[in-house]
């Protein structure tokens, strides 16, 4: 299982959907990198493979940051994936 993790603006949490293949994660975070390059504020909406009910809407614009990661039990104290820290400055 693949974790596509996405950094919000003013956001503390990541936003995270799951794929089950490295192809189908690979192809979300294309999507997510050209709507963040678009500068557009269109809305971005994704579904998770790991949750079906999960669904996710959120502006293309407010994304600063992107990730894949495989699934693999290793997490840190926080219960958060190592390596994704999000800055940002205004």
């Amino acid at each position: 299982m693949f974790t596509i993790d996405l950094t919000v603006r003013n956001t503390a949490y990541p936003i995270s959907v799951q794929r089950k293949s490295a192809e189908d994660a690979e192809a979300v975070y294309q999507l997510i990198l050209a709507a963040m390059r678009s500068g557009n504020p269109d809305i971005v909406e994704l579904k998770c493979e790991g949750k079906t009910e999960k669904k996710i809407a959120v502006r293309a614009s407010e994304i600063s940051g992107v990730q894949i990661l495989q699934k693999d039990g290793v997490t840190t104290s926080s219960g958060r994936p190592p390596g994704f820290v999000a800055l940002t400055t205004e």
